[in-house]
């Protein structure tokens, strides 16, 4: 008996060693920062002196405040790519889910933009819309006669080729994924229906696309949730201070980038803070908006 309470013991013991680690990253990575964050966002804080409690001051301000406003527009603006390198996506993954040879060079060489350095992706379209000598505006001259504009310093061109790096780097991971879901689509259903005489249109409509349901959502709640969290272009092309900061006109700012720049720019940790947990409170609500909405959509059977 007292053995057997000895091994019970010896076995909790070490149960609760395990999972130890992940209960304590749990608490220093995630639970003490995010409490932390959501006390200084009542203060006025700039690190180097102490924190003054001013309430819902900083809140107020931000629904007050043009620019973040701006940035959220801009934010939602950039995030116009994702349903184009979905759909991008989707032909490349119909294009590449066919008994062919060289179809894993094709998916290492499409998956590659994802693995690419953000600041090397982002000074090769630098040069790619460089409005002198990039290649865009070489060849509209070339082929049309046209002068291309400055994209990077004209406010209603700028998101362009910051929509056109996102495509480019988010349309071979969504292609894996959907060429995934492809794959799990069993060939039987493929022969009854040619069977039945369906054709291939009808085939996509009835079979193929309501079969990949599952796999839309999960790219659409990613890419809502990545586009609202992203900054590091911005960063790369307009950095967070000086005269070209955001843009022109500050049409390239992101949410989070203005979060950063209250941040580390303007010391203003409570007012940055407060901003975080706006971005979160959008993030939860547009989140569970699709989940609520995916029931109508979103094939489970």
């Amino acid at each position: 008996m007292r053995l057997n309470i000895r091994t019970k013991h010896r076995e909790a013991f070490w149960g609760y060693l395990f999972i130890m680690g992940p209960i304590l990253q749990f608490f220093i990575f995630l639970a003490v920062p995010l409490v932390f964050s959501l006390w200084i966002s009542f203060q006025k804080w700039d690190i180097l002196t102490p924190a003054v409690p001013i309430g819902f001051k900083n809140y107020v301000e931000l629904v007050k405040d043009p620019k973040f406003w701006k940035a959220l527009y801009n934010t939602f603006y950039l995030m116009m790519g994702i349903p184009i390198s979905m759909v991008l996506s989707l032909i490349l993954a119909l294009m590449l889910n066919r008994k062919m040879s060289g179809v894993g060079v094709f998916k290492v060489l499409y998956y590659i933009p994802a693995v690419c350095s953000v600041v090397a992706v982002s000074q090769m379209f630098l040069w790619l819309f460089n409005a002198d000598n990039g290649l865009i505006n070489t060849l509209l001259y070339n082929l049309f006669k046209v002068h291309g504009p400055y994209w990077f310093g004209e406010a209603e061109y700028v998101k362009i080729p910051m929509i056109a790096m996102g495509i480019w780097s988010s349309t071979g991971p969504n292609m894996l994924f959907f060429l995934a879901g492809l794959q799990n689509i069993p060939g039987s259903y493929y022969e009854a229906a040619i069977v039945d005489g369906a054709n291939s249109m009808q085939i996509f409509r009835k079979i193929t696309l309501p079969l990949l349901t599952p796999t839309i959502f999960f790219l659409v709640v990613m890419g809502v949730i990545g586009g609202l969290q992203g900054m590091a272009q911005t960063y790369v092309m307009f950095p967070v201070s000086g005269a070209s900061a955001g843009g022109p006109e500050f049409s390239a700012a992101t949410v989070i980038y203005y979060l950063w720049q209250s941040a580390f720019s303007y010391y203003q940790m409570g007012y940055a803070s407060a901003i975080a947990w706006v971005v979160g409170l959008i993030i939860f609500v547009l989140t569970l908006i699709n989940f609520r909405m995916s029931s109508k959509w979103v094939y489970t059977d």
